[in-house]
């Protein structure tokens, strides 16, 4: 009878729950960015004259004498960010308790074993983005925040600090086996970015590490920002360039792992990070500094930022659309863990989208802010944001709404 009933139990439980990954992290990584995304209508439509960002107080004089169309983008936001920062905790807190569990298991040590340790950095990085969400709800919905905004920078700094820390120890410790030990690493099972992952986290932490510079009117703590968030950032490139040419020389030789295919796109969201912080840097820099930069240098820098995203974006489609990986990963039986990794790119470039029209065209008066061309762009943004929107519940219930009949499940790696 207890073997009938645990049986019946399994059988119902999430695909999540039944085949656990610490790629399910990416589900926390995925809401934390669509938070961003609703930030995205508030830092550049909603005036802001005495910071560089939108604080509550903003949003409630701009609501209050705003347009109707502008509150109801205010009211969007708010709602958005709320939803997704709440979404994102939520399925932080579930993957701590599931990872806990799962280091109990053999399926763990078999993990730290394999090219497939490197998943584990996805810990980090969903940690990473919900101290960046976190900031963004104190933005958005405490009153009198900024009045003690530069107490609180010193603090973000050592929690990103402590992220990384626990980052870099999650890469020392499979950099230092599969480099000590001959064989460790496996080259056929390497066809894939998804060793990519621990340059992502870095990244996550360098732009979390960049935003006093671009905000706090401290010139030590500017300077202490710049000094560690290009630390951080010029590591992950590091980290990232070596990651991509030997996986792409593995892909040409092996084709690419099919279950991996979303990772092929991972330079996308890797790059929306980094450009994020080189332009914090710069605003650090100016307002510290005095070091002047032209509106059109930093067009520039977006647009090659972009263009790499978009030529990236377009391998991944054409490699996951020829291995039919859509059919079955997202609208059919099988369901992989991975399939979260879709959800980075659409939000990058809804963010980079947002950056380029803004702070590249407008910012160097190619077009109007405000003019039909503006929006006409901005439509682009708005349509890949709520693209992921729905992506993410769709995936949601698949992996974690419990089913009577448990669908095929790919393993992690």
């Amino acid at each position: 009878m207890s073997t009938l009933r645990t049986t019946s139990q399994s059988s119902v439980q999430p695909a999540a729950v039944q085949h656990y990954s610490p790629l399910y992290f990416l589900a926390s990584l995925g809401a934390g960015g669509l938070a961003v995304t609703f930030f995205m209508y508030l830092m550049f439509w909603v005036p802001h004259p005495n910071q560089p960002v939108p604080v509550f107080e903003d949003l409630m004089a701009a609501f209050g004498s705003g347009n109707p169309a502008l509150k109801l983008a205010i009211a969007t936001a708010m709602l958005g960010i709320a939803f997704f920062v709440f979404l994102n905790v939520k399925m932080l807190l579930w993957n701590f308790a599931a990872l806990s569990r799962f280091k109990q298991t053999e399926g763990y040590t078999a993990l730290r074993k394999t090219n497939g340790e490197t998943t584990l950095l996805a810990a980090p990085l969903a940690t990473a983005m919900t101290i960046n969400g976190g900031f963004i709800v104190g933005l958005v919905f405490v009153p009198q925040l900024w009045s003690i905004v530069e107490y609180l920078f010193p603090a973000a700094m050592v929690a990103f600090v402590l992220v990384g820390l626990w980052a870099f120890r999650l890469i020392g410790h499979f950099l230092g086996r599969v480099l000590a030990e001959g064989g460790a690493f496996d080259m056929t099972a390497h066809n894939s970015f998804a060793q990519l992952l621990p340059a992502f986290a870095l990244s996550m932490v360098a732009v979390g590490l960049s935003a006093p510079a671009a905000m706090s009117g401290n010139t030590v703590v500017v300077g202490v920002s710049l000094v560690l968030s290009t630390f951080f950032g010029v590591t992950a490139m590091l980290y990232a360039a070596y990651a991509s040419v030997t996986a792409f020389s593995s892909m040409l030789m092996h084709g690419t792992a099919r279950e991996a295919g979303p990772t092929l796109m991972v330079i996308v969201p890797l790059l929306t990070v980094l450009g994020i912080m080189m332009l914090r840097q710069n605003h650090g820099l100016h307002a510290a500094f005095d070091v002047h930069g032209a509106p059109a240098e930093t067009l520039i820098l977006l647009a090659r930022i972009l263009t790499i995203q978009i030529v990236f974006s377009l391998l991944g489609l054409l490699v996951m659309s020829r291995q039919k990986y859509f059919s079955d990963f997202v609208f059919g039986d099988k369901l992989s863990p991975g399939s979260y990794a879709l959800i980075c790119p659409g939000v990058a470039l809804s963010v980079m989208l947002h950056f380029f029209i803004n702070k590249g065209l407008a910012g160097a008066h190619v077009i109007d802010k405000f003019s039909l061309a503006y929006w006409a762009l901005t439509a682009l943004a708005l349509a890949f944001q709520w693209a992921m929107i729905v992506l993410v519940l769709r995936l949601n219930r698949q992996h974690f709404k419990a089913n009577p009949v448990a669908r095929a499940a790919v393993p992690a790696e």
